[in-house]
């Protein structure tokens, strides 16, 4: 199974989302088999940022990833990459589609509720960043016949 990283930003945990946007994941039928909270400082948000470190803007992301706590999951299932980019929806909650994470929850391109991996080859590098192997859980569920068809896995 595919695996991406989801971020569930200080907004996020500030406004007591967490448990309904981790009850939408798992109620797409995607399994979450490594979860942390933490406190994210400048240097890994430099690191997993770098492609916005020299934007002007750039200070202002510090300030709110560094905000408050975020939760840090690795979730698998089938395209599971694409499935969380396309739950999220656009960047800016205020042009996401409505029935997307960031359309039912942001109303802002900042403070956005979400960050998921982008692709494949990114959400095995974001991954490695936050997690170590022991961090993992392999797990079957029982409901994984009512998810997928016999062909599908």
């Amino acid at each position: 199974m595919e695996q991406t990283l989801v971020i569930l930003k200080p907004c996020t945990v500030q406004r007591g989302l967490i448990g309904e946007i981790i009850t939408r994941i798992e109620r797409k039928g995607l399994r979450i088999t490594a979860m942390k909270m933490a406190q994210l400082d400048d240097e890994i948000l430099k690191k997993h940022y770098a492609h916005l470190v020299e934007k002007p803007f750039f200070p202002s992301i510090l300030a709110s990833m560094e905000a408050a706590p975020v939760v840090l999951m690795c979730v698998e299932g089938k395209e599971a990459v694409d499935i969380m980019h396309t739950m999220a929806g656009s960047t800016n909650g205020r042009k996401a589609a409505f029935g997307t994470i960031r359309g039912d929850y942001s109303l802002s391109n900042q403070e956005n509720i979400i960050h998921t991996s982008d692709s494949v080859d990114n959400a095995k590098a974001e991954l490695d960043r936050f997690f170590v192997a022991s961090d993992y859980c392999s797990y079957t569920q029982v409901t994984q016949p009512y998810i997928y068809a016999n062909d599908e896995l």
